[in-house]
């Protein structure tokens, strides 16, 4: 009998779900977020918007807020993003720190978006960076 009351595999906590997640996807710092975003990357921010309202946008990102990622980022789906144009297209999922947007990309890989990833630290990592924000 396995570890849960539905027969499914044992739960989880979060750490380890993050930890697991991760380790399927190399992840890039503000720096390379912002050289990926030069050569073609789309870069889509997640935050809610009072965050984005409080702390300012990156410049050039798509903002998509989390219950609706999948939805506009699918190719195939009837609800994309005119910038969701391929599978192949190299994705930058920004949250504010750096943890849901992790959890966003796994959930876009399953959709075959196998060149997602996130940044690491989320907005708050490339605003202390020094990179553009605008307000």
């Amino acid at each position: 009998m396995s570890g849960s009351p539905r027969g499914d595999a044992a739960p989880v906590g979060i750490d380890e779900l993050l930890e697991r997640v991760r380790a399927g996807f190399v992840r890039i710092g503000p720096r390379e977020a912002r050289a990926a975003a030069a050569a073609g990357a789309l870069l889509v921010d997640i935050r809610y918007a009072e965050l984005r309202e409080r702390d300012g946008l990156i410049p050039g990102a798509l903002v998509v807020e989390r219950n609706e990622l999948e939805w506009r980022l699918d190719p195939l789906g009837s609800h994309r993003a005119p910038e969701a144009v391929s599978h192949d297209l190299q994705v930058v999922v920004v949250c504010n720190e750096g943890y849901a947007s992790s959890l966003a990309v796994a959930s876009l890989r399953l959709l075959g978006l196998h060149r997602a990833t996130d940044l690491i630290g989320g907005f708050q990592a490339w605003r202390a960076a020094g990179l553009p924000v605008e307000m």
